[in-house]
């Protein structure tokens, strides 16, 4: 059996095409119809991904976001109404990896579940020479893209699939600035309709964790009017 996805979704026919493109695709496939539910069953299954409703009865898809990110950096997308900016920005400030909006292509669905899977176990394969090469090590901050890794001082920071991607992206090419259209080319695609504000609030919550003080960045610097850029030289500036 493939990769468990949890799907937490009231309507029932989403539900079931859902299933039906899911399983399709090789993928096992738990459902639930509420929130309460969707978090019982997921400490019961400790699926590989998560798809969540953000209006549900019981349990509302932030509080389940929240609750998740809690105990576990699973990937998360989040469904939400078109045209509803605030549900689609509040979901990925409360931890959701992608989002995609009603009426959705289930195939967009499984397209984007394929890519979150794509991107978290490509570098498990690789051999262990390769591994090692692919290590940005910039003394205070260590990212190791096989294990999908970030170490700081020591300590190994949780961050979901989106975080990892864009700080690895950024940190390969150490002083290059990059746009959030560009950002959103290279981690989401260049066919999803994610806006600029998932850039917006991913670097936020990026910060967050790996910041010393998220207010007053020293790896991730933003270029006003441009967008942002990794500096390999952050920890230094703390002894500045």
């Amino acid at each position: 059996m493939g990769q468990r996805i949890l799907v937490i979704e009231d309507d029932g026919n989403i539900r079931d095409v859902c299933r039906r493109y899911m399983e399709r695709e090789g993928y096992e496939v738990v459902m639930a119809t509420d929130g309460q539910e969707g978090w019982e069953l997921f400490r019961l299954h400790e699926p590989d991904l998560v798809v969540v409703d953000v209006m549900m009865p019981k349990k509302d898809g932030y509080e389940l976001c929240q609750e998740i990110r809690r105990q576990s950096d699973v990937p998360i997308i989040i469904l939400t109404a078109r045209g509803e900016e605030r549900d689609r920005v509040m979901g990925l400030t409360l931890g959701a990896d992608d989002y995609i909006t009603k009426p959705f292509s289930p195939r967009e669905l499984v397209l984007r579940i394929r890519n979150i899977f794509r991107r978290t176990f490509q570098g498990r394969t690789n051999s262990g020479t390769q591994d090692e090469a692919e290590i940005l090590d910039y003394g205070g901050i260590i990212i190791h893209p096989a294990m999908r890794q970030v170490t700081i001082a020591g300590h190994v920071i949780d961050l979901t699939v989106k975080e990892f991607d864009v700080l690895y992206v950024m940190a390969r090419r150490p002083g290059q600035v990059f746009s959030k259209g560009k950002l959103l080319e290279l981690v989401w695609g260049l066919d999803n309709e994610v806006d600029a504000s998932a850039v917006t609030v991913l670097i936020r919550r990026l910060r967050e964790k790996i910041e010393a003080n998220p207010s007053k960045p020293n790896w991730i610097q933003t270029v006003w009017g441009i967008g942002y850029r990794f500096d390999p030289y952050g920890e230094d500036k703390l002894c500045d």
